[in-house]
């Protein structure tokens, strides 16, 4: 990798930088390498790519980033601001209104002398930083070709723009599958990609011919567009102590233990939902999933149909909201009995 190192270095415009992503196995070694043959000076930064992954049998903190290091040849690297949106707990006196530091650097607003707020330059938003929370590839995604190695498309292509322009060259000495070369190619950039593999370049060739991008729909709604369930519901989840199931019909959440070795899924009765409709659905749903027991959280006073077949692995339980009327009912229509009686 030395070698390596320094033959990119060697080919590398002044204006240019580089961005070098490994393993948790090897990466502190190759960030000194960086620092030797680039210079510490030349240290630009260090991306955090951060993804949600599924658990696994590993002991141990789940892998949930990878590390991206970057390093220019010399001062004059090219950079290009990108700007994201205002956090939502950003105040409007955040965005409009200056701000400075006393001597022992604590930030407050800026007054002029007859204590009129200062504002603040014209602002595009947020700079990006250096944690990038982009989606690793859906195993069904259009893009994903089966390479071991394969990055998303949106990660190079946010390292091209930060780093190039329209028609800049971009060089990837270890291509592999492709992505960088087809990122590149996206944006309007020249690229060439070196590998050792023939299998490799067959399949960067073949990714060239057709290239195929999948639009992350995490990143362009947001990860509150994928949360469907009210405040009420995910109360009683979190009381009956769920894994909670965000996007479906059938079922709500299932209970984090399992009984007879499988699960149980719980669903909540909707307001617009009939009582039978509600058994249909988690039963069909439950015995999709090979579900044990199914709890199903009754929800309205609708009266119960002796006629409605519940299954027999099927538990049926009412609602705080609904218990306690009635409970105020039973009493209340106890009382009016009393009074008659009297």
């Amino acid at each position: 990798m030395r070698n390596r190192i320094q033959e990119v270095k060697r080919v590398l415009k002044n204006s240019g930088s580089i961005f070098l992503h490994c393993d948790t196995s090897a990466s502190h070694y190759l960030r000194i390498i960086l620092d030797q043959i680039f210079g510490e000076n030349n240290f630009r930064g260090e991306i955090i790519w951060t993804y949600k992954r599924w658990s696994n049998a590993k002991k141990g903190l789940l892998p949930g980033h990878q590390t991206i290091f970057f390093y220019s040849k010399t001062n004059d690297f090219k950079f290009n601001t990108i700007y994201n949106e205002y956090s939502p707990t950003t105040n409007i006196d955040q965005i409009l209104q200056e701000r400075v530091r006393n001597n022992v650097g604590k930030a407050s607003y800026k007054y002029d002398e007859k204590g009129n707020i200062v504002l603040a330059k014209e602002k595009k938003g947020v700079p990006l930083s250096d944690v990038w929370e982009i989606p690793f590839l859906n195993p069904k995604a259009k893009e994903r070709t089966g390479y071991p190695t394969q990055k998303p498309i949106e990660l190079l292509e946010k390292i091209i723009l930060i780093s190039t322009d329209e028609g800049d060259s971009v060089l990837d000495p270890f291509c592999g599958s492709g992505t960088t070369l087809v990122a590149a190619k996206l944006l309007h950039r020249n690229y060439t990609g070196i590998d050792k593999s023939h299998k490799a370049i067959e399949l960067c060739r073949q990714r060239l011919d057709m290239p195929t991008k999948t639009v992350s729909r995490l990143l362009q709604v947001g990860e509150d567009a994928y949360r469907t369930k009210t405040k009420e519901e995910l109360a009683i989840l979190n009381i009956l102590e769920c894994d909670v199931v965000q996007r479906n019909k059938g079922i709500d959440g299932f209970l984090k233990k399992y009984y007879l070795d499988a699960p149980v899924a719980v669903k909540i009765q909707k307001s617009c939902e009939s009582f039978y409709d509600a058994v249909a659905s988690l039963d069909r749903a439950g015995k999709k999933k090979n579900c044990s027991f199914t709890v199903l959280v009754r929800t309205t006073e609708e009266l119960i149909d002796g006629a409605i077949m519940i299954p027999s692995n099927m538990v049926i339980i009412d609602g705080l909201k609904l218990q306690l009327n009635t409970e105020l009912s039973k009493i209340s229509d106890g009382n009016k009995r009393k009074v008659m009686q009297g």
